[in-house]
């Protein structure tokens, strides 16, 4: 090959892998798609996924919580009248309510309202933060009351609750599981507030617009899985 033939191979070379490097649509549209379409469905199905992971996570706990409440109904129900449900339910409508506002900050995202966006984001971290108060005192009542999973289970009976049926010695058994599958419901409401602070903060540097708003769709999605699971402990616990 001459010179000049070797010069112009390298040249277009180099021309064909600017025009393969050069950006194809939208600055928030990834390299690795064709169009806006494509990126939002791969995104939406990927986090699906995880939610279906996420999902058979929480199922060992609740075939745990069967498998120990059909071996022991009587001891459940028992230790069931010692959580407080005022406070289940007032977090079950804390956390309803946050879905909802949820829900609304992807429409506004959707028709462009930022503003409004931000508020209803800000919103959802508040009811989340409310929901971890709430559990902060029940959790606390627990402690005080001795009311811990397995062998640290040693009731102080003046802290129990008053005309509530007696404790068997194997209760320990059912605090566990409730510590369990709260606090990792609660682990995940505060990974939830971490995630909503972070779209707040890109909405208010302008990154979403009317043709693009997977992100705030996205947490929503994790938002919503986090009240799922919550609407099926709070009976489960509390009520039956």
């Amino acid at each position: 090959m001459s010179t000049d033939a070797a010069t112009e191979h390298a040249e277009g070379d180099g021309h064909a892998h600017a025009a393969h490097g050069a950006h194809h649509g939208p600055k928030w549209l990834a390299h690795h798609y064709d169009t806006p379409v494509q990126q939002f469905d791969a995104a939406k199905l990927g986090m699906w996924a995880f939610l279906a992971q996420e999902l058979l996570f929480f199922s060992g706990l609740f075939v745990a919580y069967g498998v120990y409440r059909n071996w022991f109904p009587d001891m459940f129900k028992a230790a069931a009248h010692q959580l407080n449900k005022e406070m289940g339910a007032t977090n079950t409508v804390v956390l309803l309510f946050s879905s909802l506002t949820a829900a609304l900050a992807v429409r506004s995202a959707q028709v462009g309202n930022k503003k409004l966006t931000g508020n209803l984001i800000l919103i959802t971290i508040a009811c989340a933060f409310g929901f971890l108060c709430i559990k902060f005192f029940e959790y606390k009542h627990k402690f005080e009351g001795g009311l811990l999973p397995g062998r640290f289970y040693h009731p102080h009976v003046e802290h129990l609750v008053q005309g509530a049926p007696p404790l068997p010695a194997n209760t320990g058994s059912f605090f566990s599981i409730y510590f369990m599958m709260t606090g990792v419901h609660g682990i995940h409401v505060i990974v939830g507030i971490g995630v909503l602070i972070w779209i707040w903060i890109r909405n208010n540097r302008g990154d979403f617009s009317k043709e693009y708003f997977t992100p705030v769709d996205i947490v929503a999605l994790y938002w919503h899985l986090v009240d799922l699971v919550w609407i099926y402990l709070f009976p489960l616990l509390y009520l039956i």
